[in-house]
């Protein structure tokens, strides 16, 4: 693949990966670096003065212990489930109306706010749960590991059913027919050919489910409880409750240690080539002969068991939402939602236009470092691409003190400002859009592009009317992800809402604190269904725009 040089290019190129090197520099670079150097740098010189309340705190080094562990256990759980999810969809013989039940149910908790399943598990098997009292367990203690546990499994498997549905269907089934053809049994093509193919996509499962789990502040804060402390929870407890910024550094960078890890790792099972399957030669596909008849039906019922239970649980979020008091006044009314739009008009606004000022920056930022990272021969271009990626890689609550700390005093102050939470969200999860983008630049012939500069057409005008109507799609996929965790994620902003700003996540994490089930419920409903419409609304105006970039790419 031929690449653009910036010698002999026009300025604007130049001016462009500059301005995208200094946005990346103040945005990315020196927020984590002020983290580091608030965490070993002291009185002029280096220590570790900094980390010692944590190496002789019991209770600190517990809450690492228990983050490396519900993170394994999630990831387990959640790589197993969504390898269920996906085998049953890629595999067996079902309806297409059950495949589009699955797909759209499982979706539902990535579009919602973090704290769904933790507040109908709270109303279901909490003090007061419907099901504690149905089946008369008084006694029965739902917080802790357990409880978070099974809230994050349930939240984040379906980010291992999309990677790995993706994985089971690239494979050929040419490869299972022959192994069937010498006579192997299905659980023999399973072990043998199967699960060897997907291994890979199963490593890189684990990984993402890990680093949610790791990540995840909103889950452990409602269910953790004072007996499970995890990492993040530690660290927004130290710079909100004790205001010991030092301390929250610290624990920062014991989190920011395993969340590198797994980066790397992630790097390593990607780069492999099992994920290859696919050939260049023609020739008809297939059916995939599934399982029998006594283990598909072992995984479809296990998958209609976990949909049906994730469908009971925004039941009971609505439910909740209708509901005077929880368990104790159960009579019906619409108070909660008047609640919602007389008190929380605000933070529903300031979230609304958060995400409108971020979602259309980041389709910008997004074609503009994946075209920077594939089509121009810059210094360092690599470099660009995984800068731009690292605040996505880092939890967030590592990304969130960093800001709090880099961006409370001079010479940049953004705290109590909207630009802050802008930023938060930009750099953080424009890292989808980034993906996509370089991924379909990858796709295209540069030759296209090559043919419009040799007709006399300037960079810009090759970028503006080649360029982006052939990644279109890729940009507004990106656009719609920032736009959903500009909605819903909190574990970075905790620690950057303010008076002035404020968010409907965190609106829901005061009214839990404050044990206001049925506005948190309310709220919840309202953000989903926020978040769904505008998600629904994005998707349309996608398609027809794509349109257009199909025609000019068909040209």
């Amino acid at each position: 693949m031929t690449n653009i040089t910036l010698k002999g290019r026009d300025k604007t190129t130049q001016l462009t990966v500059l301005m995208l090197w200094l946005l990346l520099g103040v945005f990315v670079v020196y927020p984590l670096a002020r983290l580091l150097a608030m965490t070993f740098w002291a009185d002029g010189g280096f220590t570790l003065a900094n980390l010692k309340p944590f190496i002789s705190s019991w209770y600190d080094r517990q809450a690492a212990v228990n983050s490396i562990l519900l993170g394994c256990a999630v990831g387990a759980a959640g790589t197993v489930l969504g390898f269920i999810f996906a085998f049953a969809v890629t595999r067996l013989a079902m309806p297409g109306w059950l495949k589009l039940v699955i797909g759209g149910v499982t979706i539902l908790p990535l579009i919602s706010p973090p704290f769904t399943s933790s507040i109908a598990l709270t109303l279901s098997l909490g003090p007061n749960g419907i099901l504690l009292q149905f089946f008369g367990l008084d006694n029965f203690n739902f917080y802790g590991f357990w409880g978070t546990f099974i809230s994050e499994t349930l939240t984040y498997f379906p980010v291992a059913f999309m990677t790995l549905s993706t994985i089971l269907a690239r494979i050929d089934p040419n490869l299972e027919d022959a192994a069937y053809s010498l006579g192997a049994s299905s659980f023999t093509v399973f072990r043998s050919v199967t699960l060897p193919l997907a291994a890979p996509g199963i490593a890189n499962a684990f990984l993402l489910v890990f680093s949610c789990s790791l990540a995840d502040f909103a889950t452990p804060q409602v269910l953790g409880g004072h007996s499970f402390p995890v990492l993040p929870t530690q660290a927004y407890l130290q710079i909100t409750g004790m205001y010991d910024f030092k301390g929250g550094a610290a624990l920062s960078f014991m989190l920011l240690i395993p969340a590198l890890v797994v980066y790397g790792l992630q790097h390593y099972w990607i780069s492999r080539k099992s994920y290859v399957t696919v050939s260049g030669k023609a020739g008809g596909r297939s059916s995939i002969k599934g399982p029998g008849p006594l283990l598909s039906s072992v995984i479809i019922g296990t998958v209609v068991a976990v949909i049906a239970f994730i469908c009971f649980i925004y039941a009971i979020i609505f439910l909740g939402s209708v509901i005077k008091v929880w368990g104790v006044n159960n009579t019906l009314t619409f108070e909660n939602y008047e609640y919602v739009f007389t008190h929380g008009m605000k933070a529903i606004k300031d979230t609304l236009i958060i995400a409108c000022i971020g979602t259309p920056l980041g389709g910008l930022l997004a074609v503009l470092i994946g075209y920077a990272a594939t089509r121009l021969k810059v210094r360092g271009h690599k470099t660009l691409e995984t800068v731009s990626l690292l605040n996505y890689t880092l939890p967030g609550t590592v990304v969130g003190i960093a800001y709090i700390i880099a961006f409370n005093d001079k010479p940049l102050v953004l705290t109590g400002t909207v630009w802050i939470l802008v930023a938060a969200y930009l750099f953080r999860y424009s890292s989808a859009g980034i993906r996509n983008v370089i991924a379909a630049l990858t796709q295209i012939d540069p030759s296209i592009e090559e043919a419009s500069r040799s007709l006399g057409a300037s960079s810009f005008k090759t970028f503006t009317s080649i360029t982006i109507p052939m990644v279109l799609p890729a940009i507004l996929a990106g656009m719609r992800y920032l736009f959903i965790h500009s909605m819903t994620a909190i574990s970075a902003t905790i620690f950057l809402v303010s008076v002035h700003w404020t968010l409907i996540t965190t609106r829901i994490l005061e009214c839990m604190t404050e044990l206001q089930f049925a506005q948190a419920c309310a709220f919840s409903v309202v953000l989903i269904l926020l978040v769904f419409t505008a998600s629904g609304l994005m998707a349309l105006i996608a398609r027809t725009l794509c349109r257009t970039g199909d025609n000019i790419g068909a040209r």
